[in-house]
């Protein structure tokens, strides 16, 4: 069976990837996409191996009931099994760019989203209880390096009108 993209039409200078059926929670994949949508590859590889390691946190937005406060920040979690997930994903992306001859200096992720995927039942001695699943998919984008403007010297306009 073939995955639908939410972004139908992909430009050349994009690449892709997906993971289906991530064992991990829905709630955790949203917040760490909001975390790192928009940024370049490396600086969302190396957030998200913060959150791992337990350096730094990610910050929850929209699921934040019961979760405690971090220094500088508001709320957050330390989500390791859902940031490790994610953070293969970003690389099997930029491995699919660097396959399609982009850049892989210049990548930032244009879009990233998770999606609730099946739920079954995990079965045991005790009762039994569902599974945590979910989708997430990743695209992204290759940018030209901008060159700095050259900053423009301040004129006074009381000097001028006098």
């Amino acid at each position: 069976m073939k995955y639908e993209y939410s972004v139908k039409e992909l430009k050349e200078n994009m690449a892709k990837a997906v993971g289906t059926s991530l064992p991990v929670s829905y709630k955790h994949s949203v917040e760490i996409c909001a975390y790192v949508r928009g940024k370049n590859v490396e600086t969302a590889k190396k957030l998200l191996d913060d959150a791992i390691q337990l350096k730094k946190a990610v910050p929850f937005r929209r699921f934040v009931r019961d979760v405690g406060h971090r220094k500088a920040m508001g709320s957050g979690r330390f989500p390791k099994k859902a940031s490790a997930e994610i953070k293969k994903i970003i690389e099997s992306a930029q491995k699919n760019a660097q396959f399609k001859g982009l850049s892989t200096t210049n990548l930032r992720i244009a879009h990233i989203c998770a999606k609730q995927g099946e739920s079954g039942w995990r079965y045991g001695r005790h009762m039994r209880r569902r599974v945590k699943r979910s989708h997430v998919e990743v695209i992204l984008e290759e940018t030209a390096k901008e060159e700095k403007k050259p900053k423009r010297e301040r004129t006074r306009k009381k000097e001028d009108k006098k």
